[in-house]
């Protein structure tokens, strides 16, 4: 907590708040630094003017589709929704199609947007500027309920459908605060320069509720290039954490990245892989974390990537076996959610990852997932990227037969196949070799720098079967 916020009287968060109010900006004061623009410094009076005029200009009812790309004209939009009790919706897709299938199991609503040219579907809409309101008509922080339904995100679902994962406002609080904690920037605030979407989960707790209920700031843009990414560090003062994804940072890396820019890394939405991590840590000096969890779950746990596999769960997040399946719950996990990865709990209270329900594999008596042979291909001094697949055309036949042949794609300039061969063969059983093992400039992740089936079998299909696009 800063002096400024400690002068103004804000105060920690209950022990047990689920059925009070807490401040919608907690361990900032006021006119503390809440956001930096390309413009100008905006202080938390002036954020809290800003979502009480935009308040203002919300219809009579209808909850609030959230389309703001800018990460402080998507806060404004959030707040004032608090303000009038309107949740905030937030699709994975910005496609069209995406936008009014949410919009059909909630009536009324209305998207907000930064530019003209954003397709809504013929949704209604409202523009979002800045530097609306007045701060000096501002003297307080407003409260919100902790029952409040806040915001439901959403996921694409096996159907495609987007499914609604609901966000109440007390679990809102802990989820930022227990992030602070685990990261330590609760002892020592970051400013957050984000590549990853402020709607997506991630983007979401690590650079909107880090700044809300952790004490940090957060830059309003969403770089993407490496060029994008510098310039957005040399913005904003020190100490600056990139919260970013394994996609984004190797190709930072790639660029040239230098030392002094940033202070501290974070990654999620896939593995990152170790020997990434090290070249990361070496170029910047900053310290690389990764968080795991998910939309359903929200973030779980922590961990500094060269310092080992384990990860340490958040403060009062507990995870209980049953049978094959974990599930998360307590603090501020909402219910009891189940995880789809298998988890290896240690007697020191942290845990393994060993992939994916679905990403398991049974060759000759022995299994392993994906993820696992990922991580092993990933750790391999100068790999800075790696997957490995099983194509369509195996998964029936092949395995059926126990003549499964696994394939992998890597990442890794400098290094020949043969020579990634031989180390893999050190780490993983001979069986689950892959053949072949292709490599490659880079891989196709998507912007969220996830890696989905449909990318890998379609560079399957060109990079192994020789088929053209």
């Amino acid at each position: 907590m800063t002096a400024a916020a400690r002068a103004q009287g804000v105060v920690p968060l209950p022990a047990d708040p689920m059925d009070v109010s807490t401040p919608l900006v907690t361990g900032l004061g006021l006119d503390d630094v809440l956001a930096w623009t390309p413009g100008a410094a905006v202080t938390v009076r002036q954020y809290i003017a800003d979502a009480q005029a935009l308040a203002g200009r919300l219809p009579p009812q209808g909850d609030l589709i959230n389309l703001c790309e800018d990460r402080y004209r998507f806060a404004v939009g959030f707040a004032a929704g608090l303000l009038r009790q309107r949740v905030s919706l937030q699709p994975s897709s910005q496609l069209a199609h995406s936008l009014l299938q949410v919009a059909e199991d909630h009536p009324g609503a209305v998207c907000l947007v930064e530019r003209d040219d954003v397709d809504t579907g013929g949704l209604p809409r409202l523009a979002v500027g800045p530097g609306e309101g007045r701060p000096d008509a501002v003297y307080d922080i407003p409260a919100i309920e902790h029952t409040r339904l806040a915001a439901i995100l959403f996921t694409s679902g096996s159907t495609g459908r987007p499914q609604p994962h609901r966000k109440h406002w007390g679990r809102l609080v802990r989820n930022g605060r227990a992030e602070a904690a685990a990261l330590g920037l609760d002892r020592q605030p970051h400013v957050l320069v984000g590549t990853v979407p402020v709607q997506h989960s991630y983007g979401f707790e690590s650079t909107f509720l880090l700044a809300l209920h952790g004490g940090c700031a957060f830059w309003s843009g969403k770089p993407f290039y490496p060029s994008d990414i510098d310039d957005a560090l040399a913005r904003v003062p020190a100490p600056r954490m990139l919260v970013s994804t394994p996609f984004h940072l190797a190709n930072w890396l790639a660029a040239g990245v230098s030392g002094g820019r940033v202070e501290r890394v974070l990654s999620a939405t896939a593995p990152l892989a170790e020997g990434l991590a090290r070249q990361l840590e070496a170029a910047t000096g900053a310290e690389v974390h990764e968080i795991y969890g998910s939309t359903e779950s929200s973030a779980l746990a922590s961990r500094r990537t060269v310092l080992g596999a384990a990860w340490t769960p958040m403060r009062d997040v507990t995870l209980q076996a049953d049978g094959d399946v974990t599930h998360a719950e307590g603090g501020h996990v909402e219910g009891r959610v189940p995880l789809a990865d298998f988890i290896e709990t240690l007697p020191d209270g942290r845990f393994l990852l060993h992939g994916r329900h679905a990403d398991l594999i049974n060759l000759a008596g022995k299994r392993t997932s994906l993820a696992y042979l990922n991580q092993q291909l990933a750790g391999i001094e100068g790999v800075t990227d790696a997957a490995f697949f099983l194509p369509d055309e195996a998964a029936a036949s092949e395995q059926a037969a126990g003549l499964t042949r696994l394939v992998a794609f890597a990442v890794a300039p400098g290094l020949g196949s043969q020579a990634l061969l031989q180390a893999l063969r050190a780490r993983v059983d001979a069986i689950f070799l892959p053949r072949p093992l292709v490599l490659l400039p880079a891989l196709p992740r998507n912007a969220t720098g996830k890696l989905t089936r449909d990318a890998l079998q379609t560079l399957y299909r060109r990079e192994v079967l020789g088929e053209s696009a």
